[in-house]
């Protein structure tokens, strides 16, 4: 007997696409191929303009009713949710319970939705005002596909889906290698040196996957190793390290600027730190994983990563914050290590190339030092959960030890534009246009004033080291 015929259906995969530079495209490109290979029917609906089928802004309400016209005439729909993709932002309450509404009766108009959750703000289950829209909106769906267990928990605690509609989905279980390069290879052909421990950075440079706080945590380990001394306190063994970020900036508010100029100073006073900003190819992206030794994804919030696993796919062990799903993706690739905070970052970052780390465990608050103490213990304590003092450096006085003379400059915060949203319909609108209309002009001052702040912040450090430095005693 002939083994009964697989049936396939016609599907619309609703998600930013290639060649746009963006995480959901890529990793919703490798879903289609998969889906073609098993004899499906698969469209694509983008964001913009690219390699998909159907193009729309997807966005509040007119986003909804273009899904509900298109997404009849399949048999299923895969919507890539992200907030990005389908809310104004930043979202105002109003704007969150009208986008809700709408894409929670598109969702029930059609034959069959699958949501792939790539990331939602989970405070808003409990802003009672707003979130009973969006639990309508989720519980539209047929079916909610998750990377984790958290984030099924949180579902399900969380915006009362029902349980029976959050299935856990492998992350990377579409991925593919793109590159036949060995790790001599792929060194050789992006410039490495061969016995450098290289750590690695990579994806798009936002501040929240917190690629400075890898660069601080980094500070020291591109210095040789000291000889090994049997009996010697404070010994260093290990190798010579580097740390290579790379990856382009996918957006341009100036939140995302300041981030890269923050890596460029850091860049440029610590050895060993090496940026490299711009787009990177599939198969460049997975040859930079090869030729390292440890990937560092240092995030301050994310739902799952696409970067864990493709570092799985070539056996490289991860050092990963504790936040969203990264636990549970990291946990089967040996040598891997997940982190609290700064200080088990950097921790964790020596103890890779063979060196030692600072002693996480903090002493007992002292019984009887008086205000001045504990006033002492509490700014240490802040500068190692930090991962170093406000500004980067301290500096020895007869008093001890004291923060740079940048530090109150750098604690200023840099000048940005207020988000042009309101409570109130209609303002938002009106906000938007005024905003577009004069932008253009307060943008370049703005800059200006933010890159003065920073020059004067490193110009007091750089002449601190300057002064700080010993002297030849034959110099005049």
């Amino acid at each position: 007997m002939s083994a009964p015929a697989v049936r396939t259906e016609r599907i619309l995969v609703v998600t930013p696409y290639a060649p746009w530079r963006d995480g959901i495209g890529a990793y919703a490109l490798q879903q289609v191929r998969r889906l073609r290979r098993a004899g499906h029917h698969v469209e694509v609906l983008s964001t913009k303009p690219s390699a998909a089928h159907h193009h729309g802004d997807l966005r509040g309400r007119a986003g909804a009713r273009l899904l509900t016209r298109l997404g009849r005439r399949f048999d299923r729909v895969i919507l890539h949710f992200h907030p990005d993709v389908v809310y104004r932002l930043p979202p105002t309450g109003g704007s969150r319970i009208d986008t809700a509404l709408a894409y929670g009766a598109a969702f029930r108009a059609l034959p069959h939705v699958e949501l792939r959750l790539h990331e939602i703000d989970h405070s808003w289950a409990h802003e009672e005002k707003t979130a009973w829209a969006t639990r309508w909106m989720l519980a539209g769906a047929d079916l909610i596909t998750v990377h984790s267990e958290e984030q099924r928990d949180q579902l399900v605690d969380g915006f009362r889906v029902p349980a029976e509609r959050v299935v856990l989905f492998d992350h990377g279980v579409d991925f593919e290698p793109r590159t036949t390069a060995n790790r001599a290879q792929a060194r050789a052909s992006l410039g490495l040196p061969a016995d450098e421990h290289v750590f690695l950075c990579i994806g798009f440079v936002q501040p929240h996957k917190g690629f400075d706080r890898a660069a601080r945590a980094f500070t020291g380990l591109a210095a040789a190793p000291g000889p090994e001394r049997p009996g010697a306190e404070g010994a260093q063994s290990g190798v010579r390290a580097r740390l290579d970020i790379v990856g382009s900036v996918r957006v341009t508010e100036q939140q995302a600027r300041e981030h890269v100029a923050e890596l460029k100073a850091i860049a440029a006073r610590e050895p060993g730190i090496h940026l490299h900003l711009g787009f990177v190819s599939d198969e460049m992206f997975d040859r930079w994983i090869v030729a390292a030794d440890t990937v560092v994804l240092p995030y301050r919030h994310i739902w799952s990563s696409s970067v864990a696993e493709r570092a799985a796919l070539f056996g490289r062990p991860v050092i990963a914050t504790d936040v969203g799903g990264l636990g549970h993706q990291v946990e089967a690739t040996e040598g891997s290590v997940l982190v609290a905070d700064n200080t088990g970052l950097a921790r964790a970052m020596a103890a890779a190339v063979g060196r030692t780390g600072a002693d996480a465990v903090p002493e007992p608050w002292p019984a009887d030092g008086g205000r001045d103490r504990i006033q002492s213990e509490i700014e240490a304590r802040a500068t190692a959960a930090r991962g170093g003092a406000a500004s980067g450096r301290t500096w020895s006085t007869a008093a001890g030890e004291r923060p740079a003379l940048s530090a109150p400059i750098r604690r200023i915060g840099a000048i940005t534009a207020p988000a042009p949203v309101s409570a109130r319909p209609g303002v938002s609108l009106v906000k938007r246009l005024i905003r577009r209309t004069i932008y253009w002009e307060i943008e370049p001052i703005s800059d200006q004033v933010n890159r003065l702040q920073r020059a004067t912040a490193d110009a007091l450090d750089q002449a601190e080291a300057d002064a700080a430095a010993p002297r030849d005693p034959e110099d005049p």
